[in-house]
């Protein structure tokens, strides 16, 4: 049943629910990316197993995002429980026997596989600005931002370098705004709010070093197996758009750091987006042309992108056009919408005549679905109504000690589990700023301890009065740092105090000596 070449999907049948053919997909037809859609609970998660095995067993790298945790079980021996076995035997896939496939776990976390970081530099003015939901303004102002650290020299590498740069920014608007543009005040106060909140959700486990080489999620066993690297992404859900940035950083990383390689015998890489729709909810008209554009393009660098989503009315059009292979499980038509959604998945198929396919997506029976591949020349094969084949690995989840020890047996087990924080724009804009505050802090000592020299040998003085340059120096001020300290109140009233005294004793003795003499 298996062919060389292809990838076994599953078998169709007939309206009258007898055996067809057997579908494939063929491995050169890889790349040319595809689409699974349908309802929940109606197969989907296992649909994306069976082609990651598929694909593994070839030789072909997979990568893939694990929403709930159950794809997990691809890493351990699969278990033949009933409905395993008769699907089948309904299918007559004598082929079939449990196996396990070599996983590298990844979590953004470090908690349930090995850390995956970037920096921000990487990541980009475009894609940070969609991950804080910047508007066209703070954008502009963020782009500013990697502009100066470019031309000044300073790494980018984790979330304090940026916000260093942004408060830099800030404390220079004027000066900086006449050499890149107006830079508002307000649109880096709210830049550095958006840093706050993405380090409360959990982002800044995000950037940082060691970043993360394509190279290893594109690994190959010593036995030609591709190995399967997977997303732990149940706790990275909670922040949707974190997620998706992250999923479309790495889309892009792909598209940059690979050659041209054209169309070979199978993809070097198969890339599944789970949730697809969190990528292009609410995006800008930018985002969108860019994910078309690496979509468009990745392929050449023997990349295959399959998005997974219940509805293919959440992918935009530019990109649906661009997904040759398809597999549509169930779609209920309850809605308006639904009805639509319906609609929009049976046009996009190549019709066939045995059965009407907008009907048939209302009918489909859990772990069924609708299938067109790509066949020769690159041309859609006729929509055939197709029992999927049963995955070969565990269904559903393992548990965390079985996890722990595919960690540990990893071929990147340490390289990125311990945090790098090496010299970048935090650090040189302390170290300036520290420096610049020292130098400021000299010269206002040396600006005060002149004006005190100067205000000392610029006194006025009244001769006769104790301030004339001959007076005693137990009467002259005493010189203290920075020059002569004047007097106080309370000695300039001893003094006068004194003064009064003597002159009265003064002139007591001269009445005395005045008196004794008149008599």
């Amino acid at each position: 049943m298996l062919q060389e070449g292809s990838l076994y999907l599953g078998t169709s049948r007939n309206p009258d629910d007898s055996l067809n053919k057997a579908e494939y997909l063929a491995l050169k037809y890889g790349n040319r990316h595809g689409i699974i859609t349908g309802a929940t609970g109606t197969g989907k998660t296992v649909t994306l197993q069976v082609l990651a095995e598929s694909f593994s067993e070839a030789g072909v790298p997979v990568f893939a995002s694990d929403i709930k945790g159950d794809l997990s079980g691809i890493a351990a021996m699969g278990e033949p429980k009933d409905w395993i076995t008769q699907r089948a035997q309904q299918i007559g896939f004598t082929d079939y026997a449990p196996s396990e496939f070599p996983v590298i776990f990844w979590d953004l976390y470090g908690e349930k596989g090995h850390r995956v970081r970037t920096t921000v530099a990487e990541m980009g003015p475009l894609l940070l600005s969609r991950l804080m939901n910047a508007t066209e303004a703070q954008e502009g102002a963020l782009n500013i931002a990697f502009k100066i650290a470019d031309q000044g020299g300073l790494p980018l590498l984790d979330m304090k370098d940026l916000q260093a740069l942004l408060t830099y920014m800030a404390d220079h608007a004027t000066e900086l705004s006449s050499q890149f543009g107006l830079i508002s005040k307000a649109s880096i106060a709210t830049l550095q709010r958006g840093l706050l909140i993405l380090e409360q959700q959990g982002a800044e486990n995000f950037f940082g070093e060691p970043a993360l080489k394509v190279t290893d999620i594109m690994r190959t066993t010593n036995d030609g197996r591709g190995a399967i690297s997977i997303l732990a992404a149940d706790r990275l859900m909670m922040n949707p758009r974190l997620y998706a940035t992250f999923l479309l950083w790495l889309l892009s990383e792909l598209f940059e750091e690979l050659p041209e390689v054209g169309d070979l015998d199978k993809p070097k890489l198969v890339f599944f987006f789970d949730e697809a729709h969190l990528l292009f909810n609410d995006a800008p008209k930018v985002l969108i042309e860019r994910v078309e554009q690496v979509v468009r393009l990745i392929r050449s660098k023997g990349v295959g992108v399959y998005f997974v989503t219940q509805n293919p009315l959440d992918v935009p059009e530019t990109v649906l056009a661009q997904l040759g292979n398809r597999v549509q499980h169930a779609l209920r038509a309850y809605t308006p919408r639904e009805q639509k959604a319906v609609k929009t998945a049976a046009d996009t198929f190549r019709p066939n005549p045995a059965f009407d396919c907008a009907t048939a997506i209302t009918q489909l029976g859990i772990g069924e679905a609708l299938v067109s591949t790509l066949e020769a020349k690159g041309i859609p094969s006729m929509v055939e109504r197709t029992l999927i084949r049963p995955p070969s690995g565990k269904v559903g989840p393992i548990d965390d000690a079985a996890r722990q020890k595919v960690m540990n047996l990893s071929p990147v087990a340490g390289h990125y589990d311990a945090d790098l924080d090496a010299e970048s724009a935090y650090e040189i804009l302390t170290a300036r700023a520290k420096k610049a505050a020292e130098a400021e802090a000299a010269k206002r000592e040396a600006e005060t301890g002149a004006k005190a020299d100067d205000s000392a040998a610029g006194r006025w003085t009244l001769p006769g009065f104790g301030d004339e340059a001959k007076e005693s120096d137990g009467d002259r001020p005493t010189k203290r740092a920075g020059g002569y300290q004047r007097e106080t109140v309370i000695e300039a009233a001893m003094k006068s105090a004194a003064r009064s005294v003597a002159t009265s004793v003064g002139r007591a003795l001269v009445r005395g000596i005045l008196g004794s003499l008149r008599r």
